[in-house]
């Protein structure tokens, strides 16, 4: 009894002794666009709602470990929801990007004449395969015309999904890859929006 009572002690002990895993939080940062080369486009627009598929919607980072299975990171995760974590970097990439006057919040004062709906349907690390892991975005947006302040018809309704290679399965470099992702799909949308704006028959 006394030997059981002992070894005992030493494995809590042991276990007790381990330095616990460290807490990381992260907030969404992409790497800025290039400069305009041309003057700013003549549209205000407003972000009119940016949701993220349940699935994703927590601040813990999700993996994908299986074809049809999920894991949560108890230790790694957003400072803050992605829902809300990504609404200031997607209004200042594109207040940057030059495709519009002005880009605005909701619950700004400043009245837009465009409006988008932003859903990102995929946000995840696909681990599956050890030796390739990605960071993986998958985001819809839908501009709608609002020139009298109402959201009206559709400008442009479009997909848009990346799949960024990972140089680690390591948190750090899964937002990296996010952060990639995002950039990528905020600029094919800046120049998808141009030149729908660009080739529409005038009023």
């Amino acid at each position: 009894m006394r030997t059981l009572t002992i070894g005992a002690v030493v494995l809590l002990t042991g276990c007790l002794a381990r330095a616990p895993l460290e807490q990381q939080s992260f907030l969404f940062n992409p790497p800025p666009p290039p400069a305009p080369k041309g003057a700013p486009g003549s549209r205000v627009l407003g972000i009119r709602t940016l949701e993220v598929a349940a699935p994703f919607e927590e601040r813990a980072f999700v993996y994908r470990s299986g074809e049809n299975s999920y894991d949560s990171d108890p230790y790694a995760g957003f400072m803050v929801v992605p829902a809300e974590g990504l609404v200031s970097p997607v209004c200042n990439w594109l207040r940057q990007a030059g495709a519009f006057s002005a880009v605005v919040e909701a619950d700004s004062a400043v009245k837009p004449d465009a409006m988008v709906e932003i859903h990102v349907g995929q946000l995840y690390g696909d681990f599956r395969q050890s030796e390739k892991p990605t960071a993986v975005l998958a985001m819809r947006f839908v501009f709608l015309d609002a020139s009298n302040g109402i959201p009206r018809n559709v400008i442009l309704q479009r997909e848009y999904s990346r799949e960024i290679p990972l140089n680690a399965r390591t948190a750090t470099a899964l937002i990296e890859g996010w952060n990639q992702a995002l950039a990528q799909i905020l600029d094919s949308v800046t120049l998808d929006f141009e030149h729908v704006e660009t080739n529409s028959p005038a009023p």
